[in-house]
């Protein structure tokens, strides 16, 4: 799994990091997404997943195959 995420399309509303604070973290001084790890084990894939399900801007893509 390898994950990009476009910081242009993040609106800051964090549920990234609610949902999988291991891998995504928000900066401080906007609340944009930053990636703490592209590729996490897969004991990260389940809550990856659902993190890219319900960004509301969809900043989040999840390559499968990588």
């Amino acid at each position: 799994m390898k994950i990009t995420v476009d910081e242009d399309k993040c609106c800051g509303a964090g549920q990234c990091v609610l949902i999988a604070p291991e891998v995504f973290d928000q900066r401080d001084e906007d609340g944009i997404v930053v990636l703490l790890d592209a590729s996490p084990g897969e004991e990260h894939h389940d809550a990856v997943r659902e993190s890219a399900q319900v960004c509301p801007t969809a900043a989040i893509t999840v390559d499968e195959d990588a």
